[in-house]
């Protein structure tokens, strides 16, 4: 008896390959997207791990987001402040790479879903090793991306915390994607030497589960379809890599939380994530009157206003401001005290400044405390900045007095600062 359209196996199943019917999918149209894949995905978890490194996370419990990472953090390493732009570089490809390269991750999981439903489930160990990491591997890299894009538009809609969650995740699909790579990458190589022949021009495929065996009439080429998602991917790089710069090119960043106007004008017009009033920041706090700077060290503790603050060495500094999101200002010329000179002033020679724990005046927040480490200190650059672009700092901005220092995350660089701690971390 003919079995049902409906029956695993049957031309009405997805578990059968005649259900699959577009010309397009097959060996070469999917190792294509593959090569430009595995090129993306290794910058992007390199970048990742780079990012991660910045925050210092072995630093100090208050910068680690990650908590029992245990061999996980093999990588962590002080983070350099030079050159100044390294981190703004670094987190601008991440994030900017990562948008661009939607459009090709979607043709690819459209190319091999004809795989998910295939039966049996398993036909060796070798098969069985590989459908788990293609399970993996969708479900990593669907995870990673949504809670990334997510990320930078500050939509925050996932349980838990963005760092645990998309470290974790990360870990977990890259296990998977070099797993997948080394069970396909014969087959890949083998399928790619078809770009000298004329597969690309719709000429018969090798044998493959992902041809059908009834195709439909085709309406554009495979190599049509690669420049097709290519082009999907360099729109999307082009209304997101604006973020990355000032003037007219931020507000080509459609796609970037902050792509339209700059916040405000003058020389505290540039982008900002948290404001005073969000952080609960009120006027009275950070008045002249009230506000003081509590710096502690091996020597005690002094208070200084931010009338004392002007009256010691100060000096200037140009740098950027680049946050997790992937967006970043152009250098900023900045004035203020050398956290090293503060650092003396309680105690320690300024070219042997230690770390540093700052506080800031708001009262919620995963980054109201931070720490820096001792060469982020001693760099003459880092400063505790009063003024920017030659006037004083605005609220949104800082205002008493903030931190900044070259190459570090824009989160390091507390606003509102309240107190600094020397040693002792």
């Amino acid at each position: 008896m003919a079995r049902s359209p409906s029956s695993p196996g049957s031309p009405g199943s997805p578990a059968s390959p005649a259900f699959w019917r577009s010309p397009l999918r097959g060996p070469w149209f999917t190792s294509v997207l593959g090569v430009v894949l595995l090129a993306g995905i290794t910058a992007l978890f390199v970048t990742g791990l780079l990012s991660y490194a910045a925050y210092n996370p072995g630093l100090s419990p208050v910068n680690d987001k990650t908590p029992d990472k245990g061999v996980l953090g093999f990588y962590l390493f002080p983070w350099p402040t030079g050159p100044h732009w390294l981190y703004r570089f670094t987190q601008g490809v991440h994030v900017t790479l990562g948008i661009a390269l939607v459009p090709v991750l979607l043709a690819k999981l459209w190319s091999v879903v004809p795989r998910l439903f295939q039966l049996p489930p398993a036909r060796s160990l070798a098969h069985a090793l590989e459908r788990i990491s293609l399970l993996l591997l969708v479900g990593g890299v669907l995870f990673e991306f949504v809670t990334g894009v997510l990320n930078i538009q500050l939509d925050y809609v996932f349980p838990g915390s963005f760092y645990p969650l998309h470290f974790y995740g990360a870990w977990v699909f890259f296990a998977a994607f070099v797993v997948h790579v080394v069970l396909r990458a014969p087959t890949a190589v083998r399928n790619l030497r078809q770009l000298r022949g004329s597969e690309g021009e719709g000429a018969s495929p090798p044998v493959s589960s992902l041809v059908s065996p009834d195709p439909a009439e085709p309406t554009v080429s495979r190599r049509g379809a690669v420049w097709l998602v290519g082009g999907g991917s360099l729109l999307l790089f082009g209304t997101t890599v604006g973020q990355n710069f000032d003037g007219p090119l931020r507000r080509t960043a459609l796609l970037a939380p902050h792509g339209g106007a700059e916040p405000g004008s003058g020389p505290n017009g540039f982008q900002i994530n948290k404001t005073a009033t969000s952080r609960g920041i009120s006027a009275a706090e950070t008045s002249e009157e009230v506000w003081r700077l509590v710096v502690t060290g091996p020597s005690g503790t002094v208070r200084l206003s931010r009338a004392e603050l002007l009256e010691l060495p100060l000096h200037s500094a140009a740098l950027p401001i680049a946050c997790v999101e992937g967006w970043s200002t152009s250098d900023q010329w900045w004035r203020g005290v050398r956290l090293r000179d503060l650092a003396a002033l309680v105690g320690h020679e300024p070219e042997a400044a230690p770390d540093v724990l700052v506080e800031s005046l708001q009262r919620r927040g995963a980054f109201r405390r931070a720490a820096l480490r001792a060469n982020q200190v001693r760099d003459a650059r880092s400063l505790l900045a009063l003024d920017v672009n030659g006037e004083r700092l605005s609220p949104d901005h800082g205002y008493p007095a903030r931190i900044i220092v070259p190459a570090a995350p824009g989160v390091l660089n507390t606003k509102w600062v309240a107190r600094m701690t020397f040693g002792g971390l």
